[in-house]
């Protein structure tokens, strides 16, 4: 594990971080790594797919048209009873 040391930090950020920390029932050092938590967890709602990932990734390059890829709705999983033994 590391530790990470903060210097100076302004009386009121320090209050505020007390202050969210205490309404969370969470230590302040609890409330710091959920806040680091929160912000660096990528959200898979923003992630890209890999057709808009590959047209950034060549733009550079000029106007390319890259075509959505349609795919079919995922089949039903067979239901193959149960087995005897």
């Amino acid at each position: 594990m590391s530790k990470i040391v903060i210097d100076n930090l302004e009386a009121d950020l320090n209050n505020r971080l007390e202050q969210r920390a205490a309404e969370r029932g969470h230590s302040i050092e609890a409330e710091v790594k959920a806040i680091l938590q929160s912000v660096l967890t990528p959200d898979p709602s923003t992630q890209l797919n890999l057709t808009e990932a590959i047209s950034r990734r060549f733009a550079d390059l000029g106007e390319i048209e890259i075509p959505e890829l349609t795919r079919e709705p995922m089949r039903n999983v067979p239901d193959l009873g149960e087995r005897e033994a």
